[in-house]
């Protein structure tokens, strides 16, 4: 018979490599959640371009009021409004925050099919 030696140690150098990598691992990224984004500095330029256009200003109103660029329009002529200029043509929303989920919606729906790539949103910082 084979001589059978109690297990007496064990080698746990392995075990705690992998756990360093793990928590390496895990440290790392919950950094990234936290912040939300990779910490970087941005280079600077001796001059500013200023863009040529000014946004397209469209504001919605809690009441249900629409405007463009401070005109009151219909939301359904505001495709019509819209089409004949420029996909690269930069608006900005203005919405009340009481207004309902489904108006803000249908807007940046005309905007998508419209093609529009450049819109914003104007909010108000905290006090």
């Amino acid at each position: 018979m084979m001589d059978e030696k109690p297990f007496e140690s064990m080698n746990v150098i392995p075990f705690v490599d992998i756990m360093l990598v793990m928590l390496t691992i895990v440290l790392t990224t919950a950094s990234f959640i936290t912040t939300g984004r990779l910490p970087m500095t941005l280079p600077h330029a001796s001059q500013a371009i200023p863009g040529n256009d000014r946004p397209h200003i469209i504001e919605l109103t809690a009441t249900g009021r629409t405007a463009l660029d401070g005109k009151d329009i219909a939301r359904d002529a505001l495709t019509s409004e819209l089409t004949g200029l420029p996909q690269d043509t930069a608006f900005l929303i203005r919405a009340d925050r009481a207004l309902p989920l489904q108006q803000f919606v249908d807007v940046l729906d005309i905007l998508k099919r419209g093609h529009f790539t450049k819109v914003s949103m104007q909010t108000q910082g905290a006090p």
